[in-house]
């Protein structure tokens, strides 16, 4: 087997480590920071925090859960006023995404929609991640989720450029995330990692890491869920998402985030959520294809088969309080939903391509 493994961002990992924040920039030689971080964490105190630890009073929070192309134009505009040289990212997936498109806007002069809809440089000014849920594992990918609002537009934007130049997972950040979205944040991790294990890109290094993520993730959740203080349980799911992150930086994810834009776009599903409405469904779907190959990966995470792995994520999921029909989301065109599912990118990057007549005919099992 031939492949290839790249990972450019340079980790630090551990209980504390936002504290060293300034100390890891002045390594890089970075002198002046733009703190992009998410509202709550401006509010609470935690981005002034980590903003006066990185020795600057520039904290930018002007954005949603969907951040949208304006904001990063504000953003990457302030950036430029205040000559940072670099950004620091703090937040979930959101803050860290945008934090990744601003560092090429604010460094490339060109606007959000040039990057958006056009060629993205593979140049931007250096980000330094910091996540606070476990679940995105955006601190190591080289992908932006971003958002056009006025057109409704949502999508993966993939580029060198959006590798973070280091990232510092601080399991205490997690700590007062709470317990449902402890819970989704888990189950996206769940499906980097398996998504990872089962696509068409997979190679032996990603295949160790999601086998990893899959034992720290699924030992954790419930311990995390029930006792958001549990800093043991913290550390498992920040250590699991970041090695699900490794997992699927070099070989993207697959069908589960295929049917994860349509789901968020359509019906207004948290990511993590979105992604765990079909997770079991493609867990049973692609081990019909791959039986030897998922039945093992099942086996190391101590279950007998596929089918009782994805059992356990149908219990994670009723015991957590997340939707799991058609009904409960209010979709009643499935015909619609799985078209728009098998022609995302994404499908073709999954152990079997399922058309939208094999995906309508699935999804009929969700009402």
């Amino acid at each position: 087997m031939g492949f290839s493994y790249s990972q450019p961002v340079k980790i630090f990992f551990g209980a504390g480590e936002r504290g060293r924040i300034g100390e890891i920039a002045a390594s890089f030689g970075h002198k002046r920071a733009l703190v992009i971080a998410d509202g709550f964490l401006a509010a609470n105190g935690v981005a002034g925090e980590i903003a006066k630890c990185a020795g600057t009073d520039a904290v930018f929070s002007a954005f949603g859960a969907d951040p949208d192309i304006s904001a990063a134009d504000d953003a990457a505009k302030i950036a430029r006023d205040i000559a940072a040289d670099h950004i620091v990212a703090v937040g979930g997936g959101s803050a860290i995404d945008l934090g990744k498109f601003v560092a090429v806007a604010a460094k490339t002069g060109k606007s959000a929609e040039e990057l958006f809809y056009g060629d993205i440089p593979e140049d931007g000014l250096p980000v330094i991640a910091l996540p606070t849920t476990a679940g995105t594992g955006s601190e190591v990918t080289g992908v932006s989720v971003m958002s056009d609002g006025k057109r409704g537009v949502k999508k993966p934007l993939s580029s060198p450029a959006f590798f973070a130049e280091a990232a510092v997972v601080d399991p205490k950040l997690t700590l007062t995330v709470p317990p449902f979205v402890t819970a989704t944040c888990g189950l996206d991790a769940i499906a980097h990692a398996v998504e990872a294990y089962w696509c068409r890109r997979h190679n032996p290094v990603s295949d160790a890491f999601a086998e990893k993520a899959l034992k720290l993730l699924f030992g954790a959740i419930d311990r995390a869920y029930d006792d958001g203080s549990d800093i043991s349980a913290r550390t498992d799911m920040s250590m699991g998402a970041l090695l699900a992150g490794l997992a699927f930086a070099p070989t993207r994810t697959a069908a589960v985030h295929a049917c994860s834009y349509p789901l968020s776009e359509g019906f207004g599903l948290p990511h993590g959520e979105a992604c765990a409405f079909t997770l079991d469904l493609f867990l049973r779907m692609n081990s019909r294809f791959d039986a030897e190959r998922l039945t093992a990966l099942a086996k190391t995470q101590g279950f007998a088969s596929a089918d009782a792995m994805a059992d356990e994520i149908v219990r994670i999921k009723k015991k957590t309080g997340m939707r799991s029909t058609l009904k409960a989301i209010g979709c009643a065109d499935i015909a619609s939903l799985a078209r728009e599912c098998a022609v995302h990118p994404l499908m073709q990057n999954n152990i079997r391509a399922y058309s939208a007549e094999e995906l309508a005919e699935a999804f009929g099992g969700l009402d």
